[in-house]
């Protein structure tokens, strides 16, 4: 009798800002099919929220937390500000900066419970970010985990660099939005989700703001990126949902957010599902 195992599940989770909330629903289902990844690799939001699905919350557990902390703008601001001051004095030592400190934030959004340590995860879990000074992306997999999530998630000019284990860290997706490269090593079923976007509508007669002119060059440079990583590590399921609406730092919004994800769950699941099969049948008609 042939003893087949379930297959191992590598799941990348990508890079987008507030647009990455619709790696939400795709945990959901993963989660609905009785799935559980066998390993994990996130870049910026999807490091974030990888994380937390790593530490074993249940996508709709991470959902509720999304819409308890983001709901409004005002909700954001209060826990970022209160976190902030907390401690006035590291404050006025370290001086005002328009800069955030991705640190503070991070501790801001994850609950009581949520591990400090890699070691306290309950899946395989990589975070990648990119080393400011040598220009490589840096995959983390062990040690402090706030810090390395903080590290990944570090939009430049946004958030200060985070300073890591010797080196100065920097948001992931400036190297590799997609991590593929990470997420496919030794498994049986790879799982992308692409969060990175894809053109907006704008109004021609509207000249963009500094800012806005920064995260569309961003972006570019983000589509380009995810796709050599999709041509040198193809997955077997692909997932990318239609978040263009969508501005790179409106949180606020994530009702919204999250539906965008939603409109593409159910094919996701029959996608996975279709996979999982496939396997299996390959797999029984091994000699």
């Amino acid at each position: 009798m042939t003893v087949i195992s379930g297959p191992k599940i590598g799941v990348a989770l990508g890079g987008g800002a507030a647009r990455g909330l619709t790696h939400i629903p795709f945990m959901e289902a993963l989660d609905e099919l009785g799935l559980r990844p066998s390993l994990i690799a996130g870049t910026s939001i999807g490091a974030f929220l990888g994380s937390g699905w790593a530490a074993g919350y249940q996508g709709r557990e991470i959902r509720e937390m999304a819409h308890e902390y983001l709901g409004s703008l005002r909700s954001i601001i209060g826990r970022i500000w209160t976190r902030r001051f907390r401690d006035l004095g590291a404050v006025i030592r370290g001086g005002l900066s328009m800069q955030l400190n991705p640190v503070e934030v991070i501790e801001s959004f994850v609950p009581s419970d949520f591990p400090r340590d890699f070691s306290g995860l309950k899946v395989p879990f990589q975070v990648v970010a990119t080393d400011l000074h040598t220009w490589h992306q840096v995959v983390l997999l062990s040690g402090p985990l706030i810090p390395a999530i903080s590290g990944s998630v570090a939009i430049p000019s946004v958030f200060k660099p985070v300073h890591y284990e010797g080196r100065v860290l920097v948001d992931g997706s400036v190297v590799n939005p997609l991590p593929l490269d990470c997420a496919h090593r030794g498994m049986d079923i790879v799982i992308a989700i692409d969060v990175s976007g894809e053109p907006q509508d704008y109004d021609e007669s509207v000249i963009p703001s500094q800012f806005e002119i920064g995260w569309r060059s961003a972006q570019i440079m983000m589509h380009s990126l995810a796709a050599n990583s999709l041509a040198a590590y193809p997955p077997t399921v692909y997932a990318r949902p239609r978040v263009k609406e969508f501005g790179a730092m409106e949180f606020w919004r994530v009702a919204e957010i999250i539906e965008a994800g939603q409109e593409r769950k159910d094919m996701f699941k029959r996608q996975v599902a279709q996979a999982v099969e496939d396997f299996i049948v390959s797999e029984e008609r091994r000699p």
